[in-house]
């Protein structure tokens, strides 16, 4: 079976997954992923590796590279008609032009493959006209829509689509990456460690967790990975609530660096924080976390409580008093940190982990072509 998959990977963590389908016997994977890219650190360009089993095409991205809903993949018909593929994979969204680009150039160059797209929105956002007319246009020509949550597969019913669904996230984490250094009864004597990691946004809810800090029993101390527009304001509350000595700021680093931190920790804290337009999709910090045996505490926006289970402890988001005694609780309990830490391995291991991700997205494949093709509707 050949697959087309088409991703804006830009690490080398992300392609593991590809590697890992490409291992599967039955499995001939194409990669379709930009050539270069810009970020916090400047315009980055990753090296297409030796030895892989499957096929990388570097493109370039066109039109508006940095806006994942206005960006097009370049010379996607080389890559189409040179894979003759039987599925095409694009992990977008169904509403952003690469949908559009990757539907019309299936039908006019791989008339029987299947297209898969992949969906992350939980929240029916207001749309423009013309936005509408690009998801329609671009469900109407999918066979099968992966969503990372349950409330984004529920929204594609809303929106009338009617071809096969499944929770399946895109990304799994990488174990040989993010594994536990050693067992969390062991971890260097001090005080208590939370981490957050991801943007600096205000629906992160970071201020809510400095607000947490203040409100603690235990003289907990905080590592906020990660950077954004809000760092400023961050700092500044920092300083107003006096807890200087207890927060440390490190910017965006590699997953390489990030988990060596995670390894340090003894908790991670996802605060987010819902509004109109969003609510947290998954959290990939939490499998990131979770796969370091680090419990975690996470608020109730969104997919939280969905990816954490039985691993963590939830509070009511932008509810700051409870958010203190969550950490309170896990810094009195070492016993506790163990058990969530372990049931959180566990976790990642039984659904998030990368092998499990690939296998599960191998056996859809397997699963999609024994079904009707576009050949037939």
């Amino acid at each position: 079976m050949r697959i087309l998959y088409i991703a804006r990977y830009h690490t080398v963590t992300a392609e593991r997954k590809i590697a890992l389908l490409a291992d599967e016997p039955d499995l001939d994977v194409w990669l379709v992923r930009p050539r270069r890219w810009r970020d916090a650190r400047g315009v980055v360009e990753l090296p297409v590796r030796a030895g892989q089993r499957h096929c990388t095409v570097a493109v370039p991205m066109a039109f508006r590279p940095d806006d994942p809903h206005r960006c097009l993949y370049g010379t996607i018909s080389f890559a189409m008609l040179a894979a003759k593929p039987d599925i095409i994979h694009l992990e977008e969204e169904p509403d952003s032009l690469a949908a559009l680009q990757v539907a019309a150039a299936r039908r006019l160059l791989a008339p029987r493959a299947r297209l898969v797209l992949n969906t992350w929105q939980n929240v029916d956002r207001p749309k423009r006209r013309a936005v509408w007319w690009v998801l329609r246009t671009a469900l109407g020509q999918a066979d099968a829509v992966l969503c990372a949550n349950r409330a984004a597969q529920a929204l594609m019913a809303t929106f009338g689509y009617c071809g096969e669904t499944r929770v399946l996230p895109p990304q799994g984490v990488d174990v040989e990456v993010f594994y536990p250094r050693r067992p969390s009864h062991d971890r260097d004597e001090g005080p208590f460690t939370a981490a957050y990691v991801g943007r600096l946004v205000p629906e992160k809810g970071v201020d809510v967790l400095l607000d947490a800090l203040a409100m603690t029993e235990a003289p907990c101390r905080l590592l906020i990975i990660g950077d954004g527009p809000c760092r400023g304001a961050l700092e500044a509350r920092v300083g107003t609530r006096g807890l200087e000595e207890r927060v440390r700021f490190t910017g965006a680093m590699s997953p390489m660096e990030l988990a060596e931190h995670l390894r340090s920790a003894d908790a991670l804290v996802l605060p987010s924080r819902s509004t109109p337009v969003w609510k947290e999709q998954f959290g990939r910090a939490l499998i990131e976390a979770m796969a370091c045996a680090l419990p975690v505490i996470g608020s109730d926006s969104g997919a939280i409580p969905e990816v954490v289970g039985d691993a963590g402890l939830i509070f009511p988001e932008g509810d700051a008093a409870a958010l203190a005694e969550c950490l309170d609780r896990l810094a009195a309990s070492p016993e506790l940190c163990v058990d969530l830490g372990e049931s959180g391995r566990l976790r990642v291991s039984r659904m998030y982990s990368q092998e499990r991700v690939a296998a599960r997205t191998a056996a859809f494949y397997r699963a999609l072509v024994q079904t009707s093709g576009p050949e037939d509707r």
